[in-house]
């Protein structure tokens, strides 16, 4: 395929902005749910394209309220396990697979933002205790692989992974996106992929189930990995992908693509990816000085007004989360 006829589609990041934006308005068959959804998130053998988290809206606000931002292991550790009343660290967690010096630090971290009390108790020795209780949030996790050109190649690449991704259940459902061909049958029911995967086919801002997923049976050892999974989902969002994209660049534009805003290259005409739009880029330029002055109507200029964009479209998801699905 020529560089022009490759340009014409949509690269595979701005498919997944769209798997992202359409997961947030109604991801699941049944409806909207209390959910939030970031992207490119997993663990140290798999990472997903897409995560949703399904949540407790009540326990979710109760979640927001000791902290807008997310925990890392360290700290999820030493909150979650925070005890009512005063106790050393020691008795009140549960033994870490590497040295107790390593949990010290995160205790005084904690403390430093408010999420625990600490002090000095008998013998010296470091106790504390929670300011709120840890919430249970989190209801389930869905992964979704996006693939917007799922042929045969790239289905036998998938296949080992979504094995990998049913048998270690780690998510409680696993879906692949692919951008639907219009035949009569799509063409991604016809790959060899395991039974237990859904499959979505993607039309600009719509979505149909052409397979139904199987529930999968999470280990309940593996409620800490999703603890910190749906903690990384929390912190990150999925607008974050300006923090290595230049929104600075007088080319850089959000463009709608339906319901998502994705970004696109004036200079290139295409729809670009973190790779392509990053520091080394030869056709980056800077904003004028004017367009961060006057000309502006957010104070900044566009590459700050682009950001706060999408933070408050990140904090507008948190908030339907919190409300329910009954509001959303």
């Amino acid at each position: 395929m020529s560089d022009a006829a490759d340009r014409d589609r949509d690269p595979e990041f701005a498919f997944e902005l769209r798997v992202c934006r359409w997961a947030e308005r109604a991801w699941h068959p049944d409806g909207p749910r209390p959910a939030f959804v970031a992207r490119q998130l997993g663990t140290r053998q798999r990472r997903w394209d897409t995560v949703v988290v399904e949540v407790d809206p009540e326990a979710f606000a109760a979640r927001r309220a000791l902290s807008t931002d997310g925990f890392d292991s360290d700290l999820l550790r030493v909150v979650r396990h925070a005890p009512a009343e005063w106790a050393w660290y020691r008795d009140a967690i549960p033994e870490p697979d590497f040295p107790w010096r390593h949990v010290v630090p995160a205790v005084h971290r904690a403390a430093g933002l408010g999420l625990v009390e600490k002090r000095r108790g008998s013998r010296n020795r470091v106790e504390y205790r929670r300011t709120a209780p840890y919430p249970d949030w989190v209801e389930r996790v869905v992964a979704i692989e996006n693939k917007p050109n799922l042929d045969a190649s790239a289905a036998r690449a998938l296949a080992d992974q979504l094995d990998h991704d049913v048998s270690r259940a780690l998510a409680d459902e696993v879906w692949v996106a692919t951008e639907v061909t219009g035949r009569r049958v799509e063409p991604a029911l016809l790959e060899d992929l395991p039974v237990e995967v859904g499959i979505l086919g993607v039309d600009g801002d719509s979505a149909e189930v052409l397979w139904h997923p199987s529930s999968l049976s999470p280990d309940p050892d593996d409620a800490r990995r999703r603890l910190v999974l749906a903690e990384r989902a929390y912190d990150r969002g999925w607008r974050n992908y300006v923090d290595t994209m230049r929104p600075d660049c007088r080319q850089f534009e959000l463009d709608r693509r339906g319901r998502a805003l994705v970004p696109r290259c004036a200079a290139k005409d295409c729809y670009q990816s973190q790779r392509e739009c990053a520091h080394s880029c030869p056709s980056f330029e800077p904003e004028p000085p004017a367009w961060r002055m006057n000309g502006w109507p957010i104070e900044g200029g566009p590459g700050k007004g682009v950001r706060r964009i999408l933070e408050a479209r990140r904090e507008r998801e948190r908030d339907r989360a919190e409300r329910g699905s009954e509001n959303a």
